[in-house]
């Protein structure tokens, strides 16, 4: 069993077409679904989802919580959906503490219920949902250098059996989304994505500058073009905080049309 944490930032697609087996989610869900099997079972799992936002970080805290289906215009099946796994109470007031004590303030939520940035990949990923989970809200401030050192604060899970999932979406232009009618590549969503990987995954660039440059992301490629609203990238900065290392780029490929990409650290 390892006492090492499995950090990973993925594309969770849009809404739950993944779950609905939409051709253009196709990719990624077969790269979710196998993942699992690349390591071990991790005793709990904590989620930072790009469709949470607090103005002070919130962490659910229920014993049992319920569903949330924040999205809207998709089949009924899609209202119906389960994922019974268990919260994790102690968990929860664990990472609580931990932001705590490097002055970040943290609350518990005892309402609030999982929503898609975790069910739907954790469908696909733990499908038994046996294995305790708890979300972790984003900052309503959307400083990606808060959210680098929200990870900085939980650094201490490294060495813990869990699977960190940061939740969100490498490319998450929805208009571009939403308007694509053909297979070709979209140069700009490219050369944003190759930046992306070269930044997180290149050994040859140092720490500070690899913060450096998730903090100022802005200046990347295409990057407003990309990401006209930053919620579905914050989830890195997060994983990159806790990581503090290079990652492995382990999936790059077109999701509903946009190249999108998984970084890990382990």
């Amino acid at each position: 069993m390892s006492n090492n944490a499995t950090i990973i930032f993925i594309p969770h697609g849009g809404g739950p077409l993944p779950l609905l087996n939409e051709p253009g989610h196709a990719a990624m869900s077969r790269f979710l679904r196998a993942f699992p099997d690349t390591i071990d079972r991790p005793e709990a799992i904590i989620v930072i989802s790009a469709h949470w936002e607090e103005p002070v970080i919130s962490i659910t805290a229920a014993a049992s919580p319920p569903l949330l289906f924040d999205y809207s215009g998709f089949p009924a099946e899609t209202y119906a959906y389960e994922y019974p796994a268990p919260g994790h109470p102690g968990l929860a007031g664990r990472v609580q503490g931990l932001l705590q004590a490097d002055g970040i303030d943290a609350r518990l939520d005892h309402q609030r219920g999982f929503d898609h940035g975790l069910f739907v990949p954790l469908i696909m990923m733990y499908p038994e949902a046996d294995i305790p989970c708890i979300q972790v809200s984003l900052s309503t401030s959307l400083d990606p250098a808060e959210h680098v050192r929200i990870g900085q604060a939980l650094g201490g899970l490294k060495n813990e059996n869990l699977l960190i999932l940061g939740s969100g979406f490498s490319f998450h232009n929805m208009q571009a989304l939403m308007s694509k009618r053909d297979d070709a590549i979209d140069q700009r969503n490219q050369e944003f994505e190759t930046w992306l990987a070269q930044t997180c995954s290149d050994p040859g660039i140092s720490e500070a500058e690899r913060e450096a440059r998730l903090v100022s992301w802005e200046l990347a490629p295409h990057a407003r073009y990309c990401h006209p609203r930053e919620e579905h990238l914050l989830p890195l900065q997060v994983c990159y905080g806790i990581g503090q290392s290079a990652a492995t780029t382990v999936f790059q490929a077109p999701v509903a049309g946009f190249i999108a990409s998984a970084y890990q650290w382990d």
